[in-house]
Parts: C-alpha cells; structure tokens; sequence
C-alpha cells in the first residue's frame, strides 16, 4: 500500500489517504484516465476521527488550462469506512457534478503536450454534511468543507498524455 500525505488544520492528528495504484506524486496509470479504462483508482484511509459525521472525496487538477478542474467530488461517505474499490463508489457516498458535466469520476485528461498534471485526491472528515451545489467548483468545495473539517489527507498523483 502506498502512502499519501497526512494534513489538517492546526496541527490535528490527519487522515492518512493511500492507493495500491500509485505513489505519491508518482505517475498515474492510464487505466484510470479518461483515454483508458475511465475508472476510478482504488482508495483506503485511516486515522478518520471517531466524531466525523460524514467524508468527502475529492480530486481536482489545479494545472488545468482553465483554472482548477473537478475530476470527482463525492459526499456523503461512511466516516466508518475505510476506503474503496477501483471503478467503486466509496460505501454511502453520493456523486456530484463534475467538471466534465458528468456524475461519475472521470480520468485525467490533460492536454496533449502539457507537461504533467497534478490530481490531488482530497479525503476530508467533517464534524456535521456540508451543503454543496449539485455541480460545485473546487474552491466550492473548499470553502464549504473547511468551516467543517475535523482532519484530512492528500494522496497526489500525476498524468501526462
């Protein structure tokens, strides 16, 4: 199992996010990019806070061209859980509109030619749900988790075409 990165806010103890897929910061496989199988790498965590009432899932691309892009954000999740399949949604977890207009996850897709992109996969465990629009921004997501965030983790991977 590979580790992510551990961070919270104040200096709290942190969600430690982790794939069998990829490294930290290390490169992305095409099975999981839009141009490849399209399916969502496999995730676990630990270290959730016992009095988390809910997780968000998230993962944007702040070297896209347009400005920071909404690959998945998904609300809702057990804070009991531990993590989720590939091409799985985490266990309770609801979809919301992503960047491509879609409900799903959907893969890295940089421009052909860019230098690699980052995906940076946010787990956050709030003390009470968030309200988010039904197709939100990643900075909507940011401001409307962090008033909530009890701790959180960063699993960044990167893709090039």
């Amino acid at each position: 199992m590979v580790r992510g990165c551990v961070g919270t806010p104040g200096g709290m103890a942190g969600i430690e996010l982790m794939s069998a897929a990829f490294e930290d910061h290390e490169p992305i496989s095409r099975r999981y990019a839009l141009e490849g199988e399209d399916m969502s790498p496999p995730l676990s965590w630990s270290g959730v806070p016992d009095d988390a009432s809910e997780l968000v899932l998230m993962c944007e691309d702040p070297d896209a061209p347009t400005g920071t892009f909404l690959h998945w954000v998904v609300v809702g999740i057990d804070p009991h859980s531990s993590g989720t399949e590939a091409g799985r949604l985490p266990p309770g977890g609801t979809p919301l509109v992503n960047g491509f207009g879609q409900r799903r996850w959907d893969g890295p897709h940089p421009p052909p030619g860019d230098d690699a992109h980052r995906y940076f996969f946010r787990l956050y465990a709030l003390r009470e749900p968030c309200v988010l629009p039904d197709a939100p921004t990643a900075e909507q997501v940011h401001r409307a988790v962090e008033p909530r965030e009890l701790a959180s983790g960063t699993l960044v991977g990167v893709y090039r075409r």
